[in-house]
């Protein structure tokens, strides 16, 4: 394909998808039905309803004048299945497929938004609410995920549509090597996998160090292994041809013919939608030999990855590609100089990959106006845990903890309070309520004992156990340690037999200090970053509850009632009604008493399930 036959494309399909985002107005169809086909919905059986929404469409007449797209995720995973109806932006949450008929009587057909089976939040007095004017959305800018949600991944036309390889053809046509990495260097794009390397001088290294190399790489890390971290997996699968181009232009500023995406095999729908994406590049030519007709050529291949965690660091995952156990390498030498196959290699992962056809189209300039002075651009989080709206957000950085959660996040659920918020995966720290207002970027976050990371953030109330999360994250991380190095391999376990010890209330104020000076040597003396951040957890909640750690310890209690071996059931005599709801629930029979008189919980017999407690609608029954 040649830079003409590009803007060709790009010119027939604009106004189609620019129907999508209430610009477009010479779009050949009325209506378009946009359907979310990432994980989350495609879960709850959004592909089942979008089948529903085309035979129905088809029976009534209606295929000349409405589009069915499957989209990638529209960001609010909470109100899934979603389907939207542009031009007017009606958003239906939580669809059902008995919905579908009466959608398309009432809505399409008719002209009459059903306001029952609209998101809340976009429903007035005077008719529907565009979604950027919602709490959820009005706050976000969509830089990395600004195709999710808009096109049909599987279509390459409609990538090209919406400024697709428009990038490339720039690149490749007016720009030199050195040109491409200036403008990376002075967006001030900083790595999003975790670390905040720039990324600029990640793509410098790498072309200067061994400048008469035979070969060099280009991977991107898709190996999100994070627990409640989602926001690669749904850029690959709404919007995968931006990685392509991206890994194309940096296989042009470093002089690399060859690229690599290790992504999860646990992730399905990602893997076949590259697979699709990466067919219909090489037969586009925007993969393969003699891109836009230039001496340039670049492939990309997929690797799928098993699931270990410790494939994310990028000397493991380089050794996982070449086909050898998955373990990390000693540094120096870095990759840039001595990577994959023991050459020139550089890795980025999805989302930083993500900004850079944005970045070499609109300048460096336009993405250093968003964000802080050292944290430059925006940044996409998956909001999981206790809060009201679970999904994917992308926002400036510096941002603060405060607007995340109370204003996108809808807030935490049932009145409960706010406790802490766990950033940057078993990786990270836990942010108390203290710092509740800090705006988030790499060195605010460092400074106060968490990180970013790749972006998952966990949100805490007051009924969560921060010890108990600790202890949580450190299983984790021990689980996934490859075991190469002492410190890891045996630190690990050793913290993660202290916590166990104290969450049982076995332990003493003497191994409180002994697992923080623990922490420390197995934070500066393991091999790689798995080992080396593995006691942030640790730390963070030892730094701010510290006083949770003393109660389990010395009152041997659990302040939030999580630690069943602290934990104690029972009955209060005054307010029992014999209703015998909860000697009938007990699956032990640990609950004893006759009917219309008080019952007693035998605590020998008790597994502390607390299935009465759910049971009884008197509350009569209290752990404590």
């Amino acid at each position: 394909m040649t830079l003409e036959q590009l803007n060709a494309v790009k010119e027939k399909m604009k106004n189609e998808v620019a129907l999508r985002t209430h610009g477009g107005e010479n779009s050949k169809y009325e209506k378009h039905i946009l359907i979310c086909g990432g994980t989350g919905c495609t879960s709850s059986g959004s592909m089942k309803i979008a089948e529903t929404l085309e035979k129905t469409i088809e029976a009534k007449g209606l295929t000349e004048k409405v589009q069915v797209v499957r989209t990638g995720c529209f960001g609010l995973c909470a109100l899934g299945p979603i389907m939207i109806v542009y031009p007017e932006g009606a958003f239906y949450s939580m669809v059902e497929e008995k919905n579908i008929e009466r959608i398309i009587d009432e809505h399409i057909i008719g002209g009459q938004p059903i306001k029952e089976l609209l998101y809340d939040e976009t429903v007035t007095d005077e008719g529907i609410k565009a979604l950027d004017d919602t709490a959820f959305y009005k706050k976000q800018h969509r830089v990395a995920l600004r195709n999710c949600g808009v096109i049909n991944p599987e279509c390459i036309d409609e990538y090209i549509g919406r400024d697709g390889y428009s990038a490339l053809g720039k690149v490749l046509t007016t720009m030199s090597q050195d040109d491409v990495i200036q403008t990376i260097l002075d967006s001030g794009l900083r790595g999003r996998g975790g670390g905040g390397f720039p990324t600029g001088m990640k793509w410098k290294l790498a072309k200067n160090l061994v400048p008469d190399a035979d070969m060099k790489y280009v991977c991107c890390n898709a190996d999100e292994g994070d627990p409640g971290a989602f926001m690669d997996r749904s850029v690959l699968e709404g919007d995968p041809h931006v990685v392509l181009e991206a890994m194309t232009i940096a296989g042009y500023a470093i002089g690399a013919k060859q690229g690599y995406i290790y992504v999860r095999a646990e992730y399905p729908i990602a893997v076949d939608r590259l697979r699709i994406a990466i067919a219909q590049a090489r037969e586009k030519g925007m993969l393969g030999n003699n891109i836009f007709g230039t001496d340039f050529s670049f492939d990309i291949d997929l690797r799928l990855g098993s699931g270990a965690f410790v494939c994310g660091e990028e000397t493991a995952l380089m050794t996982s590609i070449e086909g050898n156990r998955g373990e990390p390498k000693p540094r120096p030498p870095f990759p840039a100089e001595k990577g994959l196959f023991d050459k020139p290699t550089i890795l980025n992962n999805v989302e930083t990959y993500a900004n850079i056809p944005q970045i070499i189209l609109n300048g460096p300039e336009w993405f250093t106006s968003m964000g802080t002075e050292k944290s430059k651009g925006t940044k996409v989080f998956a909001l999981g845990g206790k809060i009201n709206n679970t999904g994917l957000v992308e926002v400036p950085m510096g941002t603060t903890l405060r607007e995340v959660i109370e204003e996108i996040g809808g807030g935490i659920p049932n009145g409960k309070k706010f406790k802490a918020a766990q950033t940057g995966g078993p990786s990270g720290g836990c942010i108390p309520p203290e710092h509740f207002d800090i705006p988030i970027d790499y060195d605010n976050l460092i400074g106060i004992g968490s990180m970013m990371g790749s972006g998952g953030l966990i949100v805490m109330d007051e009924d969560n156990c921060m010890v108990d999360i600790a202890k949580f994250f450190l299983e984790f991380t021990l689980d996934e340690s490859c075991g190469k190095c002492t410190p890891c391999r045996i630190g690990t376990k050793r913290m993660y037999e202290i916590l166990d010890k104290i969450t049982k209330g076995q332990g003493t104020l003497e191994d409180i200090d002994k697992l923080e000076e623990l922490c420390y040597h197995v934070k500066q003396n393991s091999l790689c970053g798995l080992g080396q951040t593995a006691p942030n957890p640790v730390l963070s909640t030892l730094r701010y509850f510290r006083d949770e750690y003393v109660a389990h310890v010395v009152d041997k209690k659990c302040p939030a009632g999580v630690c069943k071996d602290l934990l104690s059931f029972s009955i209060i005599e005054d307010k029992c009604k014999g209703c015998t709801a909860c000697a009938r629930k007990c699956p032990v029979g640990a609950i004893s008493g006759t009917v219309k008189q008080p019952h007693v919980i035998d605590t020998n017999k008790c597994i502390k399930c607390g299935a009465c407690i759910a049971t009884c609608k008197f509350g009569a029954i209290i752990k404590k």
